[in-house]
């Protein structure tokens, strides 16, 4: 199974792109799909769309997975833009007929690193341990992304 992990944001969207066999996990793919502030929302989001559609016809996964969406009442603009870049990415998946789950940051915690309220550095060491990387990917947003495929693998895995 091929998972696509997406961290949506309008400046640094991260992704990663995982298999998933019987033996184990292995890395595909991971990177950012950047944009400037400076340039027009229209042509951001699009850059996004454009970047995300690429990557479903590059890796065809079976499912794409994103964060659920969580704001605090004092960054209401960045919950509204963080909500255009998940839209595109909605978008795409819907286009191309792949599933899209989410989950809270609290549930891929509990996945990954076993507690819902693990330390960031957490998550980040357990996904370079589980996809055997020597270095820590350059951004958080790329782990993030990681850390969503595998944690779905984990949670969709059939219990025996």
């Amino acid at each position: 199974m091929i998972i696509l992990g997406v961290d949506p944001a309008l400046s640094v969207t991260g992704y990663g792109v995982i298999d998933v066999k019987k033996d184990g996990i292995s890395l595909i793919e991971a990177g950012v799909i950047t944009t400037q502030a400076r340039d027009p929302l229209p042509q951001r989001l699009d850059k996004i769309h454009r970047a995300i559609n690429k990557l479903i016809l590059d890796t065809k996964p079976q499912v794409l997975v994103l964060e659920k969406v969580y704001s605090h009442y004092r960054h209401p603009v960045t919950a509204f833009l963080l909500g255009q870049a998940r839209g595109v990415i909605c978008l795409s998946s819907a286009m191309a007929k792949i599933s899209l789950v989410e989950y809270a940051a609290t549930r891929v915690k509990k996945a990954i690193v076993g507690k819902g309220l693990a330390a960031k550095s957490q998550v980040q060491r357990m996904v370079a341990n589980t996809l055997d990387l020597k270095d820590l990917p350059k951004y958080t947003d790329v782990t993030d992304a990681l850390a969503l495929a595998i944690a779905h693998s984990y949670i969709a895995r059939p219990q025996i």
